[in-house]
Order: C-alpha cells, then structure tokens, then sequence
C-alpha cells in the first residue's frame, strides 16, 4: 500500500515518528466505494473489458525435475522412474505426476512440453527471460520479455507499468543478471513489487520525505523524485529516468496498482482457492507464495503486460521426493487456481501463462534420492493466450534422457507467445547500443504448430 506522510508526522509519539492518523493510504482508496472486482464486474455488465493482451511468466528456479512432473516414466527401471506414481487427467491419454491433481483435473486449459532443449546449464534464469544464451550478447544485453513488451506495446495506463516483477532477487531469480532492459533502457526494466520475504510488497514505492502538502508543490516533489531515481538507478540514462518519473507520478495520482496487490478486495472463497503460502525462502530460491498468482492475474487485468515470478527453490540434488511431496502440491493449487481464474474471468483468450525452470534433472536418481543437473531435455508448462490446449508436446525417450520427439527450443517458446501478444516476429527489430539491429527472437525460432 502505498503510504504519503501528513505534516504533522514529525510530531508523532511513536517510534517511527509516523502520526498514524496522518497517513494517506492509496491502496485503501477505491472508486465510489468499489473494489477492484466490483469495479470489473460493473463494466462487464456494462460492456466495458479492460482486456488485452499479457503474460505471466512463472520461473522455478534450480531447475524442476521434467521426468518427477509431466513426463512420468512408468515402463523405466526404478532407478529411473522413482517413487512417484502418474495419474490420469482431463484429457484421455495424457498422464502426469500424482502430485498435480488440480492441473490434471483441468488439463483441457494446459499443454505441456516434455522437449525443451537448448538450455546452456547455468543456474540463472536468463534464458526463461529473454529466450537467448547469454554467452554471446550485443552492446547493452539482451532485454527481458517484458521490456519488449514495455517497449513495443507501452502502458495499458499510466498508473501500471507495463513490466512488472514479483520475484525474489536471489541467485537463481530471474532478475540476477546485468541489464534487465537489455539494450532497451532501463525504461523497460521491470518494476519490482517484491519485499524482503517474497511476497508482494509497496514499500519500494515510499517516497520518503514527501507529505500532502508539498504534492502541492510540483518543484519539491520532482526533487524527491530525483533523490529516489538515483538511488534505483546509478546508469545516468535520462529516458530511463524520466520513463521512472512518469511511473511514479502515475502511482501516485491512481489506486489503481495499489488496488492490485491488495487481494482482500478478493472473496473469501477466491483467497481460499489460492491458499496460503509459505514465506519462507533459502539464499539460492525464491518463497513458495502461492498468493503471488493471484496478485499476478489481478496485475494483468489492472493493466499490466508482463509480470513474472519466480517459486521455490527446485535445486534438489537430494531428497528428491520428500522435496516434491511439499512443493508440488503447492505450484498446483497456484498454477490451477490462476489458469481457472483467467478461464472464468474470460480472460484466457489474451494472457498466456508459462511454467518452467532453466534445465532438467538427471535421469537417474543418485545416492541421496535426488537428481542432479541435465541440461539436455527439461520441460515447461502452457496455458492461456488463445492456444491450443489439452495436447502433449514433444516425446523423450523411455529414460527421459533426451528428446526423442519434437524438441522444442526456448526461442520457439518465445516465438509463441510473442505472437499470442501479436507481434510481427519478421518484422519487429530494435537497434543495440551499437545501432546493430535485433529481432524479437533469434533466426530460426518459430512459433509451436500445434498451439496456433
């Protein structure tokens, strides 16, 4: 909730010198008394959609086991296939993992890749970011997908920026590598609603120092923003400054992000569908918040173009299953509850949902019932964007060594939903900080057949 400090602050008896009476809560701020959802429902019966188009962006960093997921290998040996079992699903003949039994229940909405192939091995989230290797990158680094998106579309309004991060900045988040706008600017960097314990936070849009009274005066207030602008961005790149002023200005004068990240405007048996989370978080992964999701599809009907968020930690070269039997269950309720929530919101034909982390798990499971990194085949999980769901792409082998079907490359994933959002992959470029021109995905790349 976004907080702007009355006069008498200064006078206050507490510890924090904060006169409670004198804040001015934006998030608590609704139009005519509505909240967010009535507010939408009041338009949909009015004929009004807020709808465009969007992506949700799910990264589970570490690296998720494909073999433990959506490709369960019941005819492998035991040292192979492991302790979980498979279930049936929505759709006759596909089968995944015990442990999603909401996703299996709706598997009509999904479609999973079970060939993703190309990934480089590094524990970063990079390529579930920007498609691209980042061995070799041009002058100002690959941009996110989001910051394409933020480049290329603009704001749905001023008061949401169109990229949007609620991830956990840790070594495996996705936002652990130089350059998050790429060679497009800080501009198109994401804007990060995350505090300290992985939940959706405001805190990062305190302008300290500024009460009601000097809103008043437009001189003070772009100073204190030339305070807060500098210590988020040292780069000196005046269009990235003046692109965060006017997000800032926007928040300020609107409720409407503020509104976004409050799901108590949601109803109890939403919340509940979602469940409770678990803050908890390691140095190397990310909480396990299952809350994230809905404030991820409460972001993109607010206005949002990109949002990403990272979950858990799946780095499991031991305990394996026992990890499993904890956090799956969890990723299924959010995943499921998301997917139905855009299905009954309308929303499915737009916003495109990816699930996936930077490489597989070995095949076979060592000695500390747990596998280890495999760079040669992972998987990833589809909804949404108008595709064609409730089908399974691509085939490995028995062992689930490597891509025995249809492999499909990170870049191909992109090329998807780049054009679920209705981009012109052939002619769609931005020059580098070299003037060097870039496509939006890398030669070759094209968009999955059978989801279009």
């Amino acid at each position: 909730m976004l907080t702007i400090l009355g006069r008498k602050y200064r006078d206050s008896g507490f510890c924090d010198k904060v006169d409670r009476r004198n804040f001015l809560k934006i998030g608590g701020m609704v139009m005519g008394g509505l909240s967010l959802p009535q507010l939408l429902e009041a338009e949909a019966k009015a004929g009004i959609t807020r709808s465009h188009k969007a992506i949700i962006n799910v990264f589970l960093p570490g690296g998720p086991p494909h073999q433990d997921m959506w490709d369960i290998k019941v005819d492998a040996p035991s040292e192979i296939r492991g302790e979980l079992q498979p279930i049936k699903t929505s759709v006759p003949g596909i089968e995944i993992c015990e442990l999603f039994p909401r996703i299996a229940a709706t598997m009509e909405h999904f479609a999973p890749i079970r060939t993703i192939v190309g990934s480089t091995g590094g524990h970063d989230s990079f390529q579930c970011l920007t498609g691209r290797s980042k061995r070799v990158q041009p002058a100002g680094g690959w941009p996110a997908m989001g910051s394409w998106l933020s480049k290329l579309k603009g704001p749905v309004n001023e008061s949401i920026p169109p990229h949007l991060s609620l991830c956990y900045k840790t070594s495996h988040a996705p936002w652990g590598y130089p350059g998050e706008g790429g060679f497009l600017g800080i501009a198109h960097s994401p804007f990060n609603l995350v505090g300290g314990k992985g939940s959706a936070s405001a805190d990062n849009m305190v302008l300290q120092g500024v009460t009601l009274e000097r809103l008043q005066d437009r001189g003070r207030l772009l100073q204190s923003f030339d305070t807060f602008r500098r210590e988020a961005d040292a780069s000196g790149s005046m269009d990235g400054l003046d692109s965060f002023t006017r997000q800032a200005l926007g928040i300020l004068t609107s409720s409407n992000l503020a509104a976004a990240l409050d799901i108590s405007k949601e109803s109890p048996e939403t919340i509940e569908r979602y469940g409770k989370g678990d803050p908890t978080f390691r140095a190397d992964g990310a909480p396990k918040m299952t809350e994230n999701f809905l404030i991820a599809r409460r972001l993109v009907e607010a206005g949002a173009r990109a949002v990403t968020l990272n979950f858990s930690r799946w780095d499991w070269h031991g305990g394996n299953f026992a990890r499993a039997r904890q956090d799956m269950p969890m990723l299924d309720r959010g995943v499921a509850s998301l997917v139905e929530d855009l299905h009954d919101r309308g929303l499915d034909q737009d916003v495109s949902v990816v699930v996936w982390g930077e490489f597989g798990r070995t095949p076979k499971v060592n000695k500390a019932a747990g596998r280890d990194h495999w760079p040669r085949v992972s998987c990833a999980l589809l909804a949404g964007g108008g595709m064609r769901t409730g089908q399974v792409i691509g085939a490995t082998n028995r062992l689930g060594e490597y891509a025995k079907d249809r492999p499909i490359t990170f870049p191909d994933v992109f090329a998807t939903l780049y054009r679920n959002m209705g981009l012109d992959l052939e002619g769609t470029r931005a020059f580098d900080l070299r003037s060097r021109p870039h496509n939006l995905v890398e030669a070759g790349a094209r968009p999955i057949r059978e989801l279009i």
